[in-house]
């Protein structure tokens, strides 16, 4: 599966807010856009302001930041969207609830993991079960009613406890019923946008793709 390997902290940058891309860092001083404001490249720090961006501009950036905070590259994101324009509802809606409902987003939300790019290791390394049977595809879509539970080996047990208590602070979404004694969470129903972490105006991404 193809995935971005280059340093995330440019994507941050770039996008000018935090994506929260690399876990409990991005919480300290160390964080790169706290301390170098502006985007990145040899020409990032000379260009001053941001430039006004016009309306294609603006549907890029927004479109380009919810593929980045999600770990998703064009050629799937483009599908989600096929999916979701196709789905009965509200095209961006739908598109939201698609990209929550990714198994490795879900293991995040849980808080088993510090960033989502850990959270598709842990999936990929077996480390979870759907409904009592192991799923090891990121973005494998969850549904209304089912169970996730972390079960692994004792040492990588121990990790995913680590990670839980570094991520205390985190909260867990409302469509998400955990219970942090046996590492599990049910579905209790579809995620609405207000249970999204981050600011994102969906409205913007329908039009790009609509033209």
């Amino acid at each position: 599966m193809a995935r971005y390997i280059n340093a995330v902290c440019r994507l941050c940058r770039r996008e000018g807010e935090k994506l929260f891309l690399k876990g409990t860092k991005c919480y300290t001083e160390k964080c790169a856009i706290s301390r170098r404001a502006y985007a990145p490249g040899q020409h990032g720090q000379g260009r001053g302001r941001r430039q006004k961006l016009s309306n294609y501009g603006l549907q890029l950036r927004e479109k380009q930041k919810v593929r980045r905070i999600y770990g998703v590259l064009e050629r799937q994101f483009r599908k989600y969207f096929e999916v979701s324009s196709k789905t009965k509802g509200v095209t961006g809606k739908v598109l939201l609830q698609l990209l929550e409902r990714r198994l490795d987003n879900v293991v995040f939300r849980m808080g088993l993991a510090i960033s989502r790019s850990q959270a598709r290791q842990i999936v990929r390394h077996n480390q979870i079960l759907v409904n009592s049977k192991r799923v090891n595809i990121p973005s494998f879509l969850v549904d209304q009613g089912d169970s996730v539970q972390a079960k692994a080996k004792e040492k990588a047990l121990k990790k995913l406890k680590e990670n839980l208590e570094s991520s205390k602070d985190r909260t867990v979404p409302a469509w998400l019923e955990f219970n942090p004694a046996d590492l599990t969470a049910k579905v209790s129903r579809l995620p609405d946008k207000e249970d999204i972490q981050h600011p994102i105006q969906e409205q913007l991404i329908v039009e790009l793709y609509s033209k």
